[in-house]
């Protein structure tokens, strides 16, 4: 598989890198070798997951990682994780891809001791960095354990994120791993527009902030209403039991 290390070696260490040219150069290379790698593919909600998938199908196997404990209000986070589970199996349906679903556990505590001391960031700023840094890195953790060939992020679809700072902490998490990351800024070639576009297709929930806490009252987000939302949405769904065919499976056994 190609390692990202190796094309940055050939670049001007000065020059911005268009992680967008970089993906596609290694896309091409896939083609050419007619290899079809696994992804492991971080995503926070529905909306990222979007064209984000439509893009990598064409030329990987692609799993949704959904590791995202910085969301607030628990009910919000159910919404999301069963909002994208449904745009997952809706899509394979669609498109005749198998794309699967891997949820990782929800430890609010855990983020909110990763962010202790940056809560009055703005949104952008090193909270942010944090936030991608510890959801990358247990991506990357969870795809060595599962042998996937690359961790990935779909953030890089969102105009509100820097797609240079989630590459370089991607790149950053590489180095501890024994697995590659894939590099992106999905947001190019009307990539965004795209998502936008989708989500009319597949009528998903488009949630108006990010997700942590601090980002929301920053907002003057009425988290009362998000959760009371939120819990009126899951009343009849089951994130247990539905979509199963999605699930991903290692050896056998659902995951």
């Amino acid at each position: 598989m190609i390692d990202l290390q190796e094309i940055l070696a050939k670049m001007n260490p000065n020059q911005k890198i268009n992680y967008d040219r970089v993906l596609q150069q290694m896309t091409k290379v896939w083609a050419k070798e007619s290899v079809r790698p696994s992804i492991l593919m971080h995503v926070c909600c529905a909306p990222c997951s979007t064209y984000t998938l439509e893009y990598l199908t064409q030329f990987a196997d692609i799993t949704v990682y959904f590791a995202n404990s910085n969301i607030h209000p628990k009910d919000e986070y159910h919404r999301r994780a069963y909002v994208t589970q449904q745009f997952v199996s809706e899509f394979n349906a669609k498109t005749g891809n198998t794309v699967q679903f891997l949820e990782a556990d929800y430890v609010p505590n855990e983020y909110v001791r990763q962010v202790r001391g940056l809560e009055e960031e703005p949104e952008g700023g090193d909270r942010c960095r944090v936030c991608f840094d510890y959801r990358l890195d247990k991506t990357a953790q969870k795809a060595v354990e599962l042998g996937f060939d690359y961790f990935a992020s779909a953030l890089t679809i969102s105009p509100h994120k820097n797609s240079q700072t989630i590459n370089d902490v991607g790149i950053d998490v590489q180095k501890v791993y024994t697995t590659k990351y894939l590099p992106s800024d999905f947001k190019k070639n009307n990539g965004y527009r795209r998502s936008v576009e989708m989500c009319e297709e597949y009528d998903i929930y488009r949630q108006c902030y990010c997700g942590c806490v601090y980002a929301a009252k920053m907002q003057g987000i009425d988290l009362v209403q998000v959760k009371k939302d939120a819990k009126a949405f899951m009343a009849d769904k089951d994130l247990d039991k539905d979509f199963p065919h999605i699930r991903f499976s290692y050896r056998g056994e659902e995951m």
